[in-house]
């Protein structure tokens, strides 16, 4: 069985937080926006990279922007806001 590793974007986290600082909100304001129910620390494991939102925050992210969820995940993508 051979393994295979799968491309993560490399600038998600970046424009993550990009995100969250072009809508003027903290970390938990960003958590309160998203619905997301757990640890306050959350927000910052995305923005750092270390952990990868599933796809329906990543969802989210982009509907909160107005912008294509493919700008977010696609790391030769720029934002515009």
């Amino acid at each position: 069985m051979t393994s295979r590793t799968h491309d993560r974007p490399k600038r998600l986290g970046a424009k993550l937080r990009a995100v969250r600082q072009h809508l003027g909100v903290s970390q938990t304001g960003m958590m309160r926006l998203l619905n997301i129910n757990c640890c306050y620390t959350r927000i910052s494991e995305f923005e750092r990279g270390k952990r990868q939102p599933n796809i329906l925050t990543i969802l989210a992210y982009a509907k909160l922007a107005d912008i294509c969820m493919s700008d977010l995940v696609d790391d030769e993508a720029e934002l515009k806001f």
